[in-house]
């Protein structure tokens, strides 16, 4: 990374996210953060009237198009505003937008390249409100990512991460689902690339106006999970290759060095 100070920009992938944005935008420490990007994915409420009475950048999806391709857009409008750092923040309040700087410090510090705001480090998450079905299926499926991504992290499934720049211009982002999966896609693609990964301990809110996957659609998010990791064996193991998994620095490298006259 540069000498100069790391350009630090906040993303923000809204849904009708009214009632807790101006909560979320208020705690950012805004001496650490260039840019607040939010992206509004086809909200029914005032989410995009709020946005743009803070002063945001904003992108208006012009219908639900799922929580994946708000990252996507995310992030691209992220690296085209010239990110340094990316920091991704709920706007639900649910996540501690005070704990910013410690997000970002292990890459700035040149110690990681992906930082995650673990729920399962420090206090109980379930003494702040997780549902005890969520916490269990949480360190289940966290358990078989570690055994097969032959790590040892305490959570994979949080919201609130950072990437270095160079993270998110080597994974191939559109090959990744536009719903909730892209969470664990984007991680498998960052895992096989072998990029570090720190983690920081969050403390997590629950109430009312806080966003939260049901049963249901938590028990697909599940399924969907041991997919992804069903088809990383594969690439991995050489038996099924998927390009998803691939990184587009190489991928580009190779096209260019077969443009290149033998």
């Amino acid at each position: 990374m540069n000498a100069k100070k790391p350009k630090v920009v906040v993303v923000m992938p809204a849904y009708n996210a009214a009632k807790t944005l101006h909560m979320t935008y208020a705690d950012l420490p805004r001496d650490m953060v260039d840019l607040v990007i939010l992206v509004d994915d086809g909200s029914s409420d005032e989410t995009a009237r709020i946005a743009r009475d803070l002063g945001l950048e904003l992108f208006i999806h012009d219908r639900n198009y799922g929580y994946g391709a708000n990252q996507k857009t995310c992030y691209r409008e992220a690296l085209r505003a010239g990110a340094d750092i990316v920091v991704m923040v709920h706007p639900d309040y649910q996540y501690d937008p005070t704990l910013l700087p410690e997000i970002i410090a292990p890459i700035r510090e040149g110690k990681a390249d992906v930082v995650l705001g673990s729920r399962l480090m420090g206090l109980s998450p379930m003494r702040q409100g997780m549902p005890w079905w969520k916490y269990y299926s949480n360190r289940f499926l966290t358990m078989l990512e570690n055994l097969v991504f032959g790590l040892r992290l305490s959570e994979y499934h949080t919201g609130y991460r950072a990437f270095r720049r160079e993270v998110l211009e080597s994974v191939n982002l559109q090959m990744n689902s536009d719903q909730f999966i892209f969470d664990q896609e984007i991680l498998a693609q960052i895992v096989n690339l072998h990029m570090r990964i720190a983690e920081v301990p969050v403390p997590t809110r629950y109430f009312a106006q806080a966003s939260s996957a049901s049963f249901v659609q938590s028990s697909i998010y599940g399924l969907s999970i041991l997919w992804v990791l069903a088809r990383y064996l594969l690439h991995r193991g050489g038996i099924l290759h998927q390009r998803q998994f691939d990184s587009l620095e190489r991928r580009y490298k190779s096209a260019a060095e077969a443009k290149q006259p033998r």
